[in-house]
């Protein structure tokens, strides 16, 4: 795990710090003494292979999945999350690849769903919905226009807008991002690029899980690497190549510039 000393944040309490968590599926362990933290305005690339339990560890995050042993802490404070309502109630949101939209209806009815606006005679406040989201997309993306659109007509990027939009809107302060490129376009990886650096400007923190090693160190300030439940070891991107990176991935070797954790090789 990497100490406050390597991050951006000295010596400020993180956002969120995940402590040795452990969860076993039917005496597999699928993780394994895990730590990692999170700063405000910080994006942390969680990498490994398929299996490297990266993906287990943001579910016990996220709340989908209830630790076997670990703490989590929440701005300094331990925090109770044991589904994804407790998630949310401390500003933890989950944008999946998938993105879960409703992909017949607009922007707006997206970022209401299940939480809509009702005028006084209880029906559906659509023009205040739409106004709050013009809001939100203008200042998260002011280029987005198509807001009568249903978003199965919207383009990757602009798909990707309108769920960070959901989260943010909602007071998340820590968005855990699973393969928000993937399947993209250049144009479009680097829409989502400029979208996850103004969430950064915001204070927001961001875990982003992902297999490209070349977005990673596009996106990201740190990165966590996981092999077999274990975290190998993190660093500051500035700090290692993509090559020690592939490394720590690959053979679990943690490098110089990185600072290594319990699942590192002794070799």
């Amino acid at each position: 795990m990497a100490t406050t000393e390597n991050t951006p944040s000295a010596g400020k309490t993180p956002l969120v710090e995940l402590k040795n968590i452990s969860i076993s599926f039917g005496g597999v362990h699928a993780v394994e003494k895990a730590s990692c933290e999170l700063y405000p305005g910080e994006v942390v690339g969680l990498l490994g292979h398929n299996g490297a339990g990266k993906s287990t560890l943001i579910k016990i995050l996220s709340g989908a999945y209830t630790r076997d042993s670990g703490t989590i802490y929440v701005d300094g404070q331990e925090a109770t999350i044991n589904n994804p309502r407790h998630a949310k109630d401390y500003g933890i949101e989950t944008i999946y690849q998938t993105l879960a939209l409703a992909d017949n209806v607009d922007a707006a009815a997206n970022l209401y769903l299940g939480r809509e606006l009702l005028t006084r005679w209880g029906t559906l406040d659509d023009a205040a919905m739409e106004a709050e989201t013009r809001k939100v997309m203008n200042r998260l993306n002011p280029n987005f226009s198509r807001f009568k659109d249903p978003v199965k007509q919207l383009s990757g990027g602009q798909r990707q807008s309108v769920a960070i939009a959901r989260a943010i809107h909602f007071n998340a302060r820590i968005l855990i991002m699973d393969e928000p490129t993937a399947a993209l376009g250049p144009a479009e990886t680097e829409q989502v690029g400029q979208l996850i650096h103004q969430l950064k400007d915001d204070g927001i923190g961001i875990f982003l899980i992902s297999h490209d090693i070349h977005d990673v160190f596009d996106l990201a300030d740190r990165v966590v690497v996981m092999k077999n439940g274990a975290v190998v070891g993190s660093a500051r991107t500035g700090n290692v190549t993509k090559d020690e990176v592939l490394g720590m991935i690959i053979l679990g070797k943690c490098p110089a510039g990185a600072t290594p954790g319990p699942g590192a090789s002794t070799d």
